[in-house]
């Protein structure tokens, strides 16, 4: 079969992948027999001419880079054909996979190799930033980073494909917004159709991301909007998981600036603040359950505390007057001489079990509370004899402002969380000791990263 040859020069040897309106090829480029990559747009039913700024951005910036991990610019051709007319970009061959085909063919990577690996891609990253004006490739994912050579321990050598999405000065003066990248790898900013030399670096941090935990971004659960890997990954160096989270950090003000400020910070490591470790009380019955998903807390029954019992023996002449007035009442007389004798005594007794001390009673021996925090919502309800319901009406997650401990004199009463109007309250009613509450506030500060407020009650 013949070779199928374009603009009467380069022979193509196969198509390397295929998306609606283009394609890219392998073929040989017949007067210097070396092989090349042609991407190939098609002017088709669905061009637009969208896409084509974006292929001549391409090869604007190709032509103007030199790096000998950059594919190198060739040529630029108009092609027409009987069928169909496309334009085509010819560039250098580079030979490698993926790390997507690495990671799918079963190779993992070790802390060593991540550490290379990211400090090569920082090297790139410098070089294309440091171009009058910045190049921002827009598309740092798995598939578009080669390796190839891997020899010992070295993770091989490093390139950096695809500048389809690349953003330069013509971008921006072009008067649009473009929103491109691959999602799980784009910075948030990029869906605003804003790109700044950080949007690359949070593209390389979710990859490496991916590289540790063999998923990607978008299959790891998210808490505002921070990609949530560290628990997976705990044979990693505290300081490595710091920098991965310090890449993928979701406001742009408090993410690494540059590829430069990068690749110091893997090298010289940042002083990580280690979080108190906090004990559960001993003797405590509490349950608590926390990941990156979710916090939750469990009270048990409060049970007969000397408090309880002191007040169960104050209310117990106030219920014994309660049911003296309520059974020797002109109802009681009524129902006794008119209505069937089995239904007053089962009014008598749910009536006896609706006085204060019965109650009190009921609820010290029965009921639990359950307050939970995730991602969209808290809850806080009371549990008693398989019944359910809301002690306190839920609130969005994101509407917690703060975290403060209620203390009056040298006693710590309650641990507080205010959620714009709506306030959760955990303490002295539900029978929990004062290192208990000091206890949860500590957890529930760590896990929702606020500080605690100490306020004075009345």
């Amino acid at each position: 079969m013949t070779a199928k040859i374009l603009a009467e020069r380069y022979e193509v040897q196969r198509q390397l992948g295929k998306q609606t309106g283009r394609q890219t090829l392998l073929a040989r480029d017949l007067p210097t027999q070396k092989l090349v990559i042609i991407k190939q747009l098609f002017l088709g039913s669905d061009f637009e001419w969208q896409d084509l700024k974006l292929f001549e951005r391409e090869a604007e910036t190709l032509k103007a880079l030199s790096h000998p991990a950059i594919p190198r610019y060739i040529n630029y051709l108009e092609i027409d054909e009987p069928n169909s007319k496309s334009f085509a970009l010819v560039q250098t061959y580079v030979e490698g996979k993926t790390l997507e085909e690495h990671l799918r063919s079963g190779r993992t990577f070790s802390e060593s190799e991540v550490k290379e690996l990211a400090k090569s891609l920082l090297d790139i990253l410098i070089y294309l930033h440091d171009q009058k004006p910045p190049v921002i490739h827009r598309d740092i994912t798995p598939s578009n980073i080669l390796l190839h050579s891997r020899s010992g321990h070295s993770v091989g050598k490093v390139y950096l494909v695809d500048f389809g999405s690349v953003q330069n000065q013509a971008a921006k003066l072009g008067g649009t917004i473009t929103v491109v990248g691959t999602y799980g790898y784009m910075a948030p900013e990029q869906f605003g159709g804003r790109s700044v030399p950080a949007s690359d670096l949070y593209g390389l941090g979710a990859t490496l991301i991916y590289l540790v935990t063999g998923l990607h971004p978008t299959e790891l659960p998210q808490q505002d909007l921070r990609i949530q890997f560290a628990d997976r990954v705990a044979h990693l160096n505290p300081s490595l998981i710091d920098w991965l989270e310090w890449m993928t950090e979701p406001s742009l003000n408090k993410r690494l600036s540059s590829a430069g400020e990068a690749w110091r910070s893997l090298t010289n490591p940042r002083h990580i603040e280690k979080s108190p470790v906090t004990l559960q009380p001993p003797g405590s019955d509490i349950k608590l359950t926390k990941s990156s998903e979710f916090i939750e807390i469990v009270i048990p029954p409060q049970g007969l505390s000397f408090n309880l019992m002191a007040l169960l023996s104050a209310a117990v002449p106030l219920n014994y007057i309660y049911l003296l007035l309520l059974y020797s009442s002109e109802f009681w007389q009524f129902a006794s001489s008119h209505i069937n004798y089995l239904f007053v005594i089962i009014l008598y007794i749910l009536v006896t079990l609706s006085s204060p001390v019965v109650v009190i009673f009921i609820l010290a021996l029965f009921r639990k509370w359950r307050f939970r925090i995730d991602s969209q919502k808290i809850s806080y309800t009371s549990h008693l004899l398989g019944l359910r319901w809301n002690h306190s009406k839920p609130s969005p997650r994101p509407d917690i402002f703060y975290l403060e401990i209620e203390e009056t004199g040298d006693k710590v009463f309650n641990v507080i969380i205010r959620a714009n109007h709506q306030k959760y309250q955990l303490g002295a009613n539900q029978g929990l000791s004062e290192s208990e509450i000091k206890w949860l506030a500590t957890e529930l500060s760590q896990w929702l990263g606020v500080k605690i407020k100490k306020v004075w009650a009345d």
